[in-house]
């Protein structure tokens, strides 16, 4: 094992489903944002943690035991550019499963057609994990995967958010911005940063995915969260779009609950027909229209 391996920390379990959401999810909820590992798949060095095993099979029954009807299986930095455990979850799943992957932004039309039949639909830049795609890569992809129609998915800081609403809506591609783009949410901080996202969203192709509320804060009952889903609700609910972020990776203490997050998250939105784009049919629209 090299020191790399050893300065990359090994996540926390998951939590068992040890009881359902308070209110079922909408009936063809579709799950945009989760993680597999297989056994012995060859992990990125360097790389941010070290995940736990969490297989294909084992969302199926977490999604099927919720009423997940379908997915976006999203390439993690800890497999790099090496996306062969996503593919063959794809290839196990075409029906329910699609996939935002990896790749080196000089893969060639060929390689990217392959990947678009097998359902792919997206390419992930991440700047905050060892082993994710920088910014500047962001050209090269758009160019090379416009004409297929797939999304690029941005994993990115709260200070990177001003420069891509100026940066993005130029490329000519859809995108989607990972986890409210980290804004941080005690204190009310999240209100200088919510105009920001909002003018992202004001872009036709412009997506946010309201996940991991324990990533953007640490107090109890992620204080703030829900004013920013209410508020992002009421000014753009056509391009909103859930995910569970299961199995939660890259945590070390306070693992949270799935039926906590998904009770809070249906609170938060309310209405029926509000939760029905937002777990459902924007997802739709954005990956499952072929």
């Amino acid at each position: 094992m090299s020191l790399a391996d050893n300065e990359a920390p090994l996540c926390l379990p998951r939590l068992p489903l040890a009881r359902l959401p308070a209110k079922p999810l909408p009936q063809g909820t579709i799950d945009t944002h989760f993680h597999v590992f297989r056994s012995g798949a060859p992990l990125n060095t360097p790389r941010s943690y070290t995940p736990r095993i969490a297989t294909t099979a084992d969302w199926i029954a977490f999604a099927d035991r919720l009423g997940i009807a379908r997915g976006v299986l999203v390439q993690p930095s800890v497999y790099g550019l090496d996306n062969r455990v996503l593919i063959e979850a794809l290839a196990a799943f075409p029906e329910r499963l699609r996939g935002i992957v990896v790749i080196d932004p000089e893969t060639g039309f060929g390689e990217i057609a392959r990947l678009d039949l097998l359902g792919v639909r997206g390419v992930r830049i991440n700047t905050r994990n060892k082993g994710g795609l920088p910014l500047a890569a962001a050209e090269r992809l758009a160019a090379a995967t416009r004409d297929f129609g797939w999304s690029l998915q941005l994993q990115v800081s709260p200070d990177q958010i001003d420069d891509l609403a100026g940066r993005l809506p130029s490329l000519g591609i859809r995108f989607v911005i990972d986890h409210l783009g980290f804004i941080p949410l005690a204190d009310g901080a999240w209100r200088q940063h919510l105009p920001a996202l909002q003018r992202l969203a004001d872009h036709p192709g412009g997506y946010i995915k309201l996940t991991a509320p324990y990533r953007l804060t640490r107090e109890p009952g992620y204080a703030g969260f829900a004013e920013v889903v209410r508020a992002l609700a009421v000014s753009h609910p056509e391009k909103l779009l859930w995910g569970s972020d299961w199995p939660h990776t890259e945590l070390w203490n306070d693992m949270p609950d799935d039926a906590d997050l998904i009770d809070g998250m249906q609170e938060a939105i309310g209405e029926a027909a509000l939760a029905r784009r937002i777990f459902i049919e924007n997802a739709e629209t954005l990956f499952f229209g072929r």
